[in-house]
């Protein structure tokens, strides 16, 4: 299985079936390496609606007849515009036929902006625990600190998290690091910083401060084979 990190928080997921997209926000996205309009997918999986993270859905969803797994509010929205969507809500898991996924609580908002300006409620945000051939990534979604991670960390055997640190909007890097120390995760990789001037860090400061785990910064369009 080949885990890929294209910026901001958006991360794709091969294995020898499937291709799984989290949070495409590509177009905008100028850390991104991936196009918008050539990128292959047939899984999509969303944390939120924000436009940050919901981003080019549609258009990838629509070339690709991609099957969307999202938190109910959004995956009924997208379902009433025509997309293959499976609905589901925090604490809830699904055997799919390309892994297992159930949704964690994140303490964030989840909305997105039409054209117009009109505001579109998605529902409540969530992080993902995808779980593959008996490995398990943690795709935190945006989050602030919350003690029921440490829960989490007890639950579940995870091999690969993507932890938040940009700060202002989620965790930033002091109470990211106690995050990781609560999952427990093997190795951690921060992501949803550097994308615009209010949440620039430094990711590999952050990854060498990781005790609990491996600190791992990626750099766009970096792979991990798990």
């Amino acid at each position: 299985m080949d885990v890929s990190y294209h910026g901001h928080s958006v991360v794709r997921v091969k294995t020898d079936n499937h291709t799984i997209l989290i949070d495409p926000f590509i177009s905008g996205n100028e850390t991104c390496d991936l196009d918008a309009g050539t990128v292959e997918t047939d899984v999509i999986l969303l944390t939120h609606g924000h436009n940050d993270h919901y981003g080019d859905t549609e258009e990838i969803a629509k070339r690709n007849d991609a099957f969307i797994v999202a938190p109910n509010e959004l995956a009924e929205y997208l379902g009433g515009k025509g997309f293959n969507t499976h609905p589901m809500h925090i604490g809830g898991a699904h055997e799919f036929n390309f892994g297992k996924v159930k949704l964690t609580q994140a303490f964030h908002g989840s909305s997105f902006t039409e054209e117009d300006g009109t505001i579109i409620y998605t529902g409540m945000p969530a992080g993902i625990l995808l779980t593959i051939n008996g490995q398990t990534i943690y795709h935190m979604g945006d989050t602030g600190l919350f003690s029921d991670l440490k829960l989490i960390g007890d639950m579940n055997d995870i091999d690969l998290a993507f932890v938040p640190i940009g700060d202002n909007f989620t965790m930033g890097p002091d109470d990211a690091l106690i995050a990781t120390d609560w999952i427990k995760s093997e190795t951690v990789v921060p992501i949803h910083y550097n994308t615009f001037p209010l949440i620039e860090q430094d990711g590999n400061q952050f990854a060498s401060s990781v005790k609990t785990g491996k600190g791992l910064a990626m750099n766009i369009g970096d792979s991990v084979e798990l």
